[in-house]
């Protein structure tokens, strides 16, 4: 080869032709006119100007970065120091704790409890959907720090140094990776152990034992947990077997006295994805522990916290929804192929439009659920009650799906490990197991439908109000309601009719809020039946153009 065709070559090869630019240095929030007007429907209005800002920051190319090196980098575990003693550390690459500290800075750990006012809960929400989409795992601790909070003020009288020393740091927007003892550190963390290898989610199973120390609620716990998320947390809410039954306990990694606590770290999972995140298994030797609530109380006790993760879990999947949606769009509008680019061409338009309509209705389904934590009325607690592991299933199921089919977008270029996309996709069934899988999800859903009938009411009040806006959304919700009208005959069929629920409310929302022509495609393919088995099968008459263009025009 000559030395002008090696030159024609390079310049080939450094311009790059058809191929999409990275996405980056973009507002996320900005971008998404669905999750503007969702903030605005759940009285959050007033956190817009920070949304941007913050979505604005998410977008940078540096902020993107620190989301790969965490991704690229996990977290590695040190049981021993050099001469043999306990360590039991986890050591995170810098990436993490900047990523960390982007979240603690802007409350997503805390801010609904530490500056309560209306829509605060809604505009965490919102701002948890831009997080999630540059980096997942660090919104474990996140997540587990804001449902404790919940749990841990309504208890703090019976917690030592709870109302002084624990909330004030879980409220600072202060990131402390050290790990050091509690009134040394300008903020904290709580993370939680419920799963044992013997049990999974039937933790009543549990075999971890606690023994009163015979002093202000104290116990000594011994036992083992086979899932221990983000065990660098500052405290853990835990359950274990008390005299008295299943009891759930506050167990801080360091004593009063600076002592390490006696929890062990065995080993870190090796998981599909959540990479940046370590997931331990730990034991306890005759830890150091407090009762959080009555003895034998335990499950209750947490299921005050568990309804908060899985509102996360609906939120960040959404959040990845979000994610693969632009990527997808942003390649189409890029990528040329038989003449024409991607996004011009009828089927693509249907893949990307269909997947537009997806993320659209996961958004509005999430800031609607977050607007129901917001709210102290009974109708909007008793559709919290239903409506919180339907979201938290169906969102989350969709998610998988959804993640391959953007990926497939952009072809080879999204399946390498240059690209967002793999990651994406791995990270996608976390949150479908994580807080209960999906069988779990419905059994909720069932329960609480059947719960004096005070939560299918709130359910049919929602979808009543948007009566006689599409014919199709009626007809839906009408046989709805026939099929929940039999308790006896739910269960079998729970996941059919969580979907069921689940739609119907997306397609309520949509009807309300949305363009006519999103609110259209919704009914005819998700409500009328037809819609096919994989993404892009819309009907041939959905207006493809102008659902992409609302779902991305800032690419």
């Amino acid at each position: 080869m000559d030395q002008t065709t090696r030159r024609s070559t390079a310049a080939h090869v450094e311009e790059s032709p058809n191929q999409s630019p990275p996405l980056e240095d973009y507002d996320l929030y900005t971008a998404d006119l669905a999750l503007q007007e969702a903030v605005r429907r759940a009285g959050a209005g007033w956190a817009e100007a920070w949304l941007a800002e913050f979505g604005a920051q998410l977008g940078r190319v540096e902020t993107i970065a620190l989301g790969a090196a965490a991704n690229r980098n996990p977290p590695t575990l040190h049981t021993h120091d050099r001469i043999g003693n306990r360590r039991d550390e986890v050591e995170f690459h810098p990436a993490y704790h900047e990523l960390m500290a982007l979240g603690f800075g802007a409350g997503l750990h805390s801010s609904p409890w530490a500056e309560p006012r209306a829509g605060a809960h809604a505009a965490r929400a919102a701002a948890y959907v831009l997080y999630g989409q540059v980096e997942s795992g660090t919104q474990c601790p996140m997540t587990m720090t804001y449902a404790s909070i919940a749990v841990l003020a309504k208890h703090a009288a019976g917690l030592p140094a709870m109302t002084d020393i624990w909330l004030p740091r879980l409220y600072a927007r202060n990131y402390d990776p050290r790990f050091a003892p509690i009134r040394s550190k300008t903020g904290a963390s709580i993370g939680m152990g419920m799963t044992e290898k013997q049990g999974g989610s039937d933790v009543r199973s549990n075999t971890s034992r606690a023994e009163p120390a015979g002093r202000d609620g104290a116990y000594r716990i011994t036992g083992h947990k086979w899932f221990f998320s983000a065990p660098m947390c500052d405290a853990f809410l835990v359950l274990a077997q008390a005299p008295g039954g299943l009891t759930c306990f506050f167990l801080p990694r360091h004593l009063d006295d600076g002592a390490r606590n006696a929890l062990r770290l065995v080993r870190l999972k090796d998981k599909l994805g959540n990479r940046s995140n370590a997931s331990a298994e730990v034991e306890f030797e005759q830890a150091l522990a407090w009762r959080v609530g009555e003895e034998g109380r335990g499950v209750a006790t947490i299921l005050e916290m568990v309804n908060y993760t899985r509102l996360d879990c609906a939120t960040a999947s959404g959040g990845l929804m979000r994610q693969a949606l632009v990527q997808a769009i942003h390649h189409a509008r890029h990528r040329s192929a038989f003449g024409r680019r991607l996004v011009e061409q009828p089927l693509m338009r249907n893949v990307l439009a269909d997947l537009a309509l997806e993320s659209e209705a996961a958004t509005a389904l999430a800031l609607r659920l977050a607007a129901a934590y917001d709210r102290t009325e009974e109708h909007e607690q008793a559709l919290r009650r239903l409506l919180t592991p339907a979201a938290k299933y169906w969102i989350c199921k969709r998610l998988a799906p959804f993640a391959e089919e953007a990926m497939e977008v952009l072809g080879g270029n999204g399946y390498v490990e240059d690209s967002i996309m793999p990651r994406i996709y791995r990270e996608a069934p976390v949150n479908s197991i994580w807080e209960g899988s999906g069988n779990v999800m419905c059994l909720d859903v069932m329960r609480a439908a059947n719960r004096n009938g005070e939560s299918l009411a709130a359910l049919f009040d929602e979808l009543d109000a948007a009566r006689g806006g599409d014919a199709r959304l009626d007809a839906f919700v009408e046989s709805l309601r026939r099929d929940l009208a039999d308790p006896a005959e739910r269960e079998p069929v729970a996941r059919r009719l969580t979907e069921r629920i689940a739609l119907a409310m997306q397609g309520a929302l949509l009807v309300r809020h949305a363009p006519k022509e999103v609110a259209d495609a919704f009914c005819a393919s998700r409500l009328q039946g037809d819609w096919g088995a994989c993404f892009g099968t819309l009907p041939a008459g959905a207006a493809f153009a102008q659902i992409i263009e609302r779902a991305f025009a800032g690419a």
